[in-house]
């Protein structure tokens, strides 16, 4: 039997007064690799994210190799197939098995319709792909589905510039995350790239990236698990550094959604630091399609607080590292809460009282959103996280940076 690592979190119930530099944003450190690879001359890329996924997209840009495995890293894999397609380099891009059962048609199809050439090894619409080549633009205009992963629409959309003829991108029906959309386009623009967007197009005329030097900030995403920590902390005040209020990211929404929770946000010339408010009801509503990675943290804390959840906008995740839903379900389940599905509306019930002196062990499906999703309910009961080091991924300095608030392992 394999033995899993754990990391044991004893119940805190109000965490230390502390100041976090907070980790860089993968989202944008990632996109900027991706564009600073397409300019002429080379960019100064300041503050990269110490995520897992950064550091191995930056080392397979420019890796020479036939096969490129891009892990679990599912930007990684979709960024680099539209890079390796347009760029016109005989790649095999494979991944864990969990990748290759996450889709990538839509993308290959969009790829294929401009007019790369790309072949799927195993199973239709899914990793392992060979991008063989490109020679020729086929069509200067696609449509693709604005209810898909945003990632998809950022992997074409920054390699729109390169192509000869440029390229209109048309989204059709609902379009979800569309602040990654904004992301994408905003780091761009950054790097000198002219594009219109109305309604649901997009326009990108042929040019040319510009080098530059370009600063990536602090990443919402992580700070979303300091907001859950504050809400069901008693007391105490945490400051997080880099972090910008007229952010690119759309994760910077959960300084809204923690305002109803409990948590008050002061912003500041250094970042922003939390404090405790008050509760302003027993029921949240909220659509998360501009942020579907909050849901988890989102879900747990109001799972912790006894406030029932209703959500829209979670269907992307049935597709990320894991089945994010039917993870939530089983692990917040074991805290006496449900999560149930009605025609694409997610009602959270909370647990009615959480007391237990005995630790629960939480899996983590191997996604590090769940580890630092749960860890925070170490405010109202003892926890065990099981593949603790799957943070990696995205904020590798989770760990001690709980530590130094007070939530650090110990013996239970």
């Amino acid at each position: 039997m394999i033995k899993i690592s754990t990391r044991s979190l004893p119940k805190l119930e109000s965490i230390k007064t502390t100041t976090i530099a907070l980790t860089a944003s993968k989202s944008i450190s990632n996109r900027a690799l991706i564009i600073s690879a397409l300019c002429k001359g080379d960019s100064q890329l300041i503050n990269l994210a110490e995520a897992r996924d950064t550091r191995l997209l930056t080392r397979l840009l420019p890796d020479p190799s036939s096969t490129i495995d891009t892990m679990d890293a599912g930007t990684t894999m979709r960024f680099l197939t539209a890079y390796f397609a347009l760029t016109n380099q005989l790649k095999v891009l494979t991944g864990t098995p969990r990748m290759q059962e996450r889709p990538i048609g839509i993308l290959v199809d969009s790829l294929m319709e401009i007019g790369a050439e790309i072949k799927y090894l195993a199973n239709h619409g899914y990793p392992p792909l060979e991008t063989i080549g490109f020679t020729t633009q086929k069509n200067s205009q696609i449509k693709i589905p604005g209810d898909i992963s945003s990632q998809y629409i950022s992997a074409i959309l920054m390699m729109a510039p390169t192509l000869p003829q440029g390229l209109q991108v048309i989204m059709t029906g609902r379009i979800m995350s569309k602040p990654y959309i904004s992301m994408t386009l905003g780091i761009m623009s950054r790097f000198g790239a002219r594009y219109s967007w109305e309604e649901n197009i997009i326009d990108i005329p042929s040019q040319t990236y510009q080098a530059t030097t370009f600063e990536v900030e602090a990443d919402w995403s992580a700070a979303s698990y300091w907001y859950s920590i504050m809400a069901l902390s008693k007391t105490g005040e945490i400051t997080l550094l880099g972090l910008e209020k007229q952010s690119l990211q759309g994760d910077r929404q959960i300084a809204d959604i923690m305002k109803l929770l409990g948590v008050d946000t002061k912003f500041h010339e250094d970042g922003i630091t939390l404090s405790k408010g008050f509760l302003a009801s027993e029921q949240l509503t909220y659509d998360f399609s501009d942020c579907p990675d909050l849901g988890q943290t989102v879900m747990a804390t109001c799972a912790a607080l006894g406030v029932t959840c209703l959500a829209t906008g979670l269907e992307s995740l049935r597709i990320k590292e894991t089945d994010r839903i039917a993870a939530l379900q089983n692990e917040l389940g074991k805290i006496g809460a449900t999560l149930e599905e009605d025609a694409g509306t997610w009602k959270l019930i909370p647990a009615q009282e959480l007391n237990s002196a005995t630790p629960i062990t939480f899996s983590t499906y191997e996604d590090h959103r769940m580890a630092m999703a749960l860890a925070p309910l170490a405010l109202r009961l003892p926890v065990i996280i099981e593949e603790p080091e799957v943070v990696q991924k995205s904020y590798p300095g989770f760990w001690s940076d709980l530590a130094s608030a007070g939530l650090q392992s110990g013996h239970l």
